[in-house]
């Protein structure tokens, strides 16, 4: 199965789907990385995985159709079959999702459907939960509203700052991601 990573900044979920591919922990191809970032570290990280790495940013174009249109092209030029976002800022419009039914697939650092959106472990934290964590689900039309397929749960302590919460949600991550990749992979192949 081939597969690219969309990725908007650091890249540490990459890094770790890179390395579990590499290591045939997850029996599929890494064709791919995208940043809709030029400057986004992530780029750095895929140098070192030997893979195409492309970029471009959403004001380079007229509007975000004409942008999503040009990803589309790109994914289908790689022969894309599984888009894995890893921190991709972005919402994906309805002609990604169209060409890729259930074929999307996202983590997002809170238990869905608490805490959705941009900043799921600073509202967590600032909530004040005992329990929060990570969701890995399949994309839909919604902001993190799509079907579930795993969850990992990270204890709150009253102890912890965020940057603490922040370092045990990417713990649970890095476990998770490459995990859930792999089964999804194997379902699929």
């Amino acid at each position: 199965m081939k597969i690219a990573v969309l990725a908007s900044g650091n890249g540490s979920n990459f890094e770790v789907i890179a390395q579990a591919i590499k290591d045939k922990k997850i029996a599929a191809e890494l064709v791919l990385l995208f940043s809709d970032h030029h400057d986004a570290y992530v780029l750095e990280r895929g140098k070192k995985f030997d893979i195409p790495c492309e970029s471009f940013e959403l004001k380079e174009f007229s509007d975000k159709q004409s942008y999503e249109d040009a990803l589309l092209d790109l994914l289908t030029e790689y022969n894309v079959e599984l888009v894995v976002l890893a921190g991709y800022m972005r919402i994906i419009g309805k002609n990604l999702l169209a060409a890729f039914p259930n074929r999307i697939v996202n983590i997002h650092p809170a238990l869905l459907p608490n805490f959705p959106g941009l900043h799921g472990i600073k509202d967590a934290y600032e909530a004040g939960v005992k329990e929060t964590g990570v969701t890995i689900h399949y994309v839909d039309s919604g902001v993190d509203t799509g079907p579930i397929i795993a969850q990992g749960r990270v204890e709150v302590s009253d102890e912890d700052s965020l940057s603490d919460l922040e370092t045990k949600i990417h713990q649970i991550e890095h476990q998770l991601y490459p995990e859930v990749l792999a089964k999804i992979v194997k379902e699929n192949s």
